[in-house]
């Protein structure tokens, strides 16, 4: 029988992580058509409120029921404005490994949230589910996705030569696809020691690098 993760929500001092609803299909919409966040990811460019829809409603919750991993829409706690996203997939529920990816909204960069968010999912994971690995990997012109990384603790195992597929934008205004290398990091239970004073620190927008592996 395949191992799924519990459906849940995860609350920080000013975040909570839950599974997304129908009202936050606009916000998903014009997040993820950001310059951005159309430049490291996967996602559909131009992102239709219909790729949206599919996305929150049928997309994510199936990487749960599949056992693949758990996407979580991360909202302010008293406000419930969408700020971001914290997918966890590629699980392995043999060795309890799995590997975390995030995106923040252009209106919310600059106050530690990915950090906080990331922190938050891999304390549950490792506390409350017993993993004992979460992987990132952040493209190598992605220095915000880096800072993120360093701050909740991770290290930094190595490279993947010429292993992801980023846009860049052209003089036309279009995008086109250009070649770039992966950083690989880890993070353990014990490295988490000290994150809290290094999450203060600002931020930009965060890699989501898995959104073509939903289906």
């Amino acid at each position: 029988m395949t191992s799924t993760f519990p459906d849940i929500s995860i609350s920080t001092e000013r975040l909570v992580l839950r599974p997304f609803e129908e009202a936050d299909i606009p916000a998903l919409a014009d997040m993820m058509n950001d310059e951005s966040i159309i430049a490291w990811t996967r996602a559909p460019n131009p992102y239709s409120p219909a790729d949206a829809r599919d996305q929150a409603l049928r997309l994510a919750p199936a990487e749960r029921t599949t056992g693949r991993g758990i996407v979580f829409a991360v909202a302010e706690f008293l406000t419930q404005r969408l700020v971001g996203i914290v997918h966890l997939s590629h699980t392995d529920w043999r060795l309890l490994a799995t590997e975390a990816s995030y995106i923040v909204a252009p209106w919310a960069r600059g106050e530690g949230y990915a950090s906080e968010a990331v922190l938050a999912v891999a304390r549950w994971l490792f506390q409350d589910q017993k993993f004992e690995r979460l992987e990132l990997r952040t493209a190598a012109g992605n220095t915000a996705a880096q800072q993120v990384a360093q701050k909740v603790g991770c290290i930094s195992e190595g490279v993947l030569r010429n292993a992801w597929i980023a846009r860049t934008q052209t003089e036309d205004g279009g995008w086109t696809d250009m070649r770039t290398d992966l950083i690989v990091w880890s993070l353990l239970a014990e490295d988490l020691d000290g994150a809290p004073d290094r999450i203060s620190e600002p931020e930009g927008f965060g890699i989501y690098p898995t959104y073509s592996d939903w289906g």
